[in-house]
């Protein structure tokens, strides 16, 4: 990897999808204060028309959304197009008991975040999955 690669790897900001408002709120400005960027999106639609014009260094999405796209739709969109991501994202959920929750997260072995969560867990697990900024 050459260096320009690496640093543009570093600079790379993490795509954020979530469609609370607070909630995607709380967590940019977590991540920002550590030093990442953050791109944002309010709904899986948005996230996918995000990650195909975009390089990111993680992906950070809610699994229920409203409409058409869901987190776990995305997760499977990753896998599928973007493999290079497949191994930083990581999931957001406040309803973890859902069966299709659980299978998904079974499954796909992906980190998740459960709802409501504090901001060490966040950056920790962030830090863990995509690396320090």
């Amino acid at each position: 990897m050459s260096e320009s690669s690496s640093a543009t790897k570093a600079i790379s900001p993490i795509l954020l999808i979530e469609d609370e408002a607070s909630v995607r709120a709380f967590v940019r400005t977590a991540l920002e204060r550590r030093g990442y960027a953050v791109v944002q999106a309010s709904s899986g639609a948005e996230g996918l028309e995000h990650l195909a014009a975009g390089e990111y260094a993680g992906v950070i999405s809610d699994i229920r959304m409203p409409g058409s796209i869901n987190g776990a739709d995305v997760h499977h969109w990753i896998k599928k197009n973007r493999p290079d991501l497949g191994g930083r994202i990581i999931l957001i959920s406040g309803d973890t008991a859902n069966s299709e929750t659980q299978t998904l997260l079974r499954d796909s072995a992906t980190p998740c975040i459960e709802k409501p969560f504090r901001v060490q867990q966040l950056i920790s697990i962030v830090e863990t999955t995509f690396g320090k900024p």
